[in-house]
């Protein structure tokens, strides 16, 4: 039996997913060619002024929450995608997880969850504080590996959110008082 909330949360990350990947091939090829910029800032408003709105709203989203260098993001149709390579693949990897779970029922051992998020952190906090860059290949796979922890982790607390309410066929979880 599937839950509806985990069924929300596989289509929403997989409708989030397809429509960073396929940002690009919505903007004239050779657009958008260097994002680069901080996170928490829209450096690239200017870029985006004529952009339709779908990819308008990708791509103004990409601008704050991501970084966007350009040497650590791929490019799609000659224009950078909206996101680093390692959003990317966070993202991709919370909608596959989410897609599984939709279908499969399991049991997560929460210190899998935490062995699955030791990469992203060493890569990308190794890259932070020393000369180490990572590849993007590397980004993705270690984004990959943590979107879907991530996305069993939140379905591991639906179901069992889930488990804890009473049934709706009368049936108590207390007894009654007498």
């Amino acid at each position: 039996m599937t839950s509806g909330a985990v069924l929300l949360m596989f289509v929403l990350t997989a409708v989030w997913a397809a429509l960073v990947v396929l940002a690009p091939l919505m903007v004239p090829a050779g657009t958008l060619t260097d994002l680069s910029g901080r996170v928490g800032f829209h450096d690239n408003d200017l870029l985006f002024e004529e952009l339709s709105p779908l990819p308008y709203a990708i791509y103004w989203v990409g601008d704050a929450e991501c970084h966007q260098l350009a040497n650590r993001s791929f490019f799609i149709n000659d224009n950078q995608m909206p996101f680093c390579a390692r959003d990317v693949g966070l993202f991709v990897g919370l909608a596959l997880a989410s897609g599984v779970v939709t279908f499969v029922r399991y049991k997560v051992n929460p210190l899998l969850v935490l062995a699955a998020l030791v990469p992203i952190g060493l890569d990308g906090g190794i890259q932070l504080v020393t000369e180490y860059e990572s590849n993007n290949l590397l980004r993705v796979a270690t984004g990959l590996l943590a979107g879907a922890a991530l996305a069993l982790l939140l379905a591991h607390f639906i179901f069992a959110l889930q488990e804890d309410r009473p049934r709706d066929r009368g049936e108590r979880k207390d007894p009654p008082c007498q």
